[in-house]
């Protein structure tokens, strides 16, 4: 296993020589490398079992520092950045030579974002590159919100674990396009409303691909082990064990199955805290010796909550 601590220099020594460091942010904790460093971005990859023709998000620590990797950040982009950077917001602007095609999966294009965790920050202003930091899970499964998440699923293939705690959004970041037009290619911790309070023409375009131009587009993502299915779709008339099925719900626990084979996102009906708890409840059902399969539930269709229900469909893909 690796070590966990909060020693910004040893992180920084180990990012230097290449290695890898796992970081917290705001969303998910990260597995981050070089992002300039080919050699060291195919280590994430590797750990973490990823195809290479996902690519990353490139994590700087400023707007500043995001132009000496982009072509140009255009006016609206700008726009978006002083509200909500550092925050869950990427955005996919024109490349720089210097960033490897590794990391943009051959695209023209990079992924870009100023995470909002006091210790990456820190840590970030104290390199001279950006980190590439895709989630620091096995590619497909649940994305890790503690510094113990980590530890657990890739302990063995990261070189330290910046501990900043748990993570205070729980979701990955929303993703924003400029290439052409404005548009959101990925629901995350940022939700739609905020971002059309400040672009209100943003197009939405959300479809699942094979060959993605943008992190987490992929159809099948953030799923547990153990087979998951919404509840509309389960036969209750089936010959299951009812005290072998689990339930990942809302607010509200569902009749037919145990209390303690169940884990509520929000009492209170709070989407954010909803958002906070989602990939920890998923990962308790999944270690959950006692349980062979997963019901879960859309939950309601407003800010945070879009995203939620998006990891629920890649879930259940």
């Amino acid at each position: 296993m690796a070590e966990i601590g909060q020693d910004i220099a040893k992180a920084k020594s180990i990012l230097e020589l290449g290695g890898l460091v796992a970081i917290p942010t705001e969303t998910v904790y990260g597995l981050a490398a070089n992002g300039l460093n080919a050699q060291a971005v195919a280590k994430v990859f590797e750990a973490k079992q990823r195809p290479s023709f996902d690519p990353l998000i490139l994590h700087v620590h400023s707007v500043g520092s995001a132009e000496q990797i982009v072509e140009k950040i255009p006016a609206e982009a700008i726009t978006l950045a002083k509200h909500f950077w550092p925050g869950p917001l990427t955005m996919v602007l024109p490349k720089k030579g210097i960033v490897p095609d590794l990391v943009t999966s051959g695209l023209g294009s990079v992924a870009v974002r100023v995470p909002n965790h006091s210790l990456t920050n820190e840590l970030l202003q104290t390199i001279g590159f950006p980190l590439a930091a895709p989630s620091a899970n096995p590619f497909g499964y649940i994305s890790p919100v503690t510094a113990q998440h980590v530890n657990d699923q890739l302990g063995d293939r990261v070189d330290y674990i910046l501990d900043g705690g748990e993570c205070s959004v729980g979701l990955e970041s929303t993703i924003v396009s400029f290439l052409e037009e404005p548009k959101v290619l990925r629901l995350g911790g940022l939700s739609l409303e905020q971002i059309q309070q400040v672009i209100p023409s943003i197009k939405v375009n959300l479809h699942s691909s094979s060959q993605p131009t943008a992190p987490g587009m992929l159809e099948s993502h953030y799923a547990p082990k153990k087979s998951i299915e919404l509840k509309e779709a389960f036969n209750s008339n089936s010959t299951d064990d009812f005290f072998q099925i689990g339930a990942l719900v809302f607010q509200h626990y569902m009749e037919e199955i145990p209390k303690e084979n169940q884990f509520v996102l929000s009492p209170k009906g709070d989407i954010n805290e909803a958002a906070q708890r989602l990939f920890t409840g998923l990962r308790d059902l999944d270690n959950n010796q006692n349980i062979k399969r997963i019901l879960t539930e859309f939950v309601p269709e407003e800010g945070l909550g879009r995203a939620i229900n998006d990891r629920l469909k890649r879930a259940t893909a």
